[in-house]
């Protein structure tokens, strides 16, 4: 019971974190109350939160140019420290982690380690040859490596596949997995090539009616559309 209780904290506060970035990103960008104040969580619940989020707490600095507040930074710090993948932890955390160095470095040029080289990009052997589902599952978990003009292995790994990720695009809207949909969308706007069949713009909107009360989903969506739009880099 005490793991349950757990569990749904750690939800509610990753949607609280969701929804505040997905307000930002709202409109071009409108600077919200921060999410490390108020009502917010705190202490280990907050830094697990920050962790599930990833690198999309910098979003409306990347996609609308609204300056971090010191407080995200220092909870983006405070996350690498808690969390340094292990060894043995999957491809998609140490991902993860890897892009949410890189935003820190991004969003604080100036700040502490701001003269920390790019750190070396983990392995992304795992995503040669896989069939498109598990592709697509795979860029939808790690949608915040999903920016205009950033490269990575994942990135090149979407670009070689575009036709693939349309199909998991599809096959997500059809089992009504909105978050991976979103995710996958995300990618796509970003990715060459893309049918014109597909509907992406209508079919983006169709996950945001169907999916839109998740958080997660909002913040995806507006995140591709920002990034369809040509938003600051």
């Amino acid at each position: 019971m005490k793991q349950s209780g757990t569990s749904a904290l750690l939800q509610d506060a990753v949607l609280d974190m969701a929804s505040s970035v997905a307000s930002a990103l709202r409109g071009g960008g409108h600077a919200p109350d921060d999410i490390t104040t108020g009502g917010g969580p705190s202490g280990d619940l907050e830094l697990a939160a920050a962790r599930v989020l990833g690198a999309d707490l910098v979003l409306p600095t990347v996609l609308c140019g609204i300056p971090p507040t010191a407080d995200r930074l220092d909870l983006i710090r405070r996350t690498l420290e808690a969390f340094p993948p292990r060894p043995e932890a999957p491809p998609t955390v140490r991902w993860s982690h890897w892009a949410l160095r890189r935003a820190l470095r991004q969003a604080d040029p100036s700040g502490s380690g701001s003269d920390e080289r790019r750190p070396p990009e983990p392995d992304a052997a795992w995503l040669d040859g896989v069939p498109w589902p598990f592709l697509t599952h795979q860029l939808a978990v790690l949608a915040s490596l999903a920016l205009p003009g950033q490269d990575c292995a994942p990135a090149r790994a979407a670009r070689a596949r575009t036709l693939d990720v349309a199909r998991g695009f599809v096959r997500a809207v059809r089992r009504r997995d909105w978050l991976q949909a979103a995710g996958a969308g995300r990618w796509l706007t970003l990715l060459p090539d893309v049918p014109e069949t597909l509907g992406l713009a209508a079919g983006l909107d169709f996950v945001e009616l169907m999916g839109g009360d998740d958080p997660r989903v909002l913040l995806q969506v507006r995140a591709a559309r920002l990034t369809g739009a040509g938003a600051l880099v």
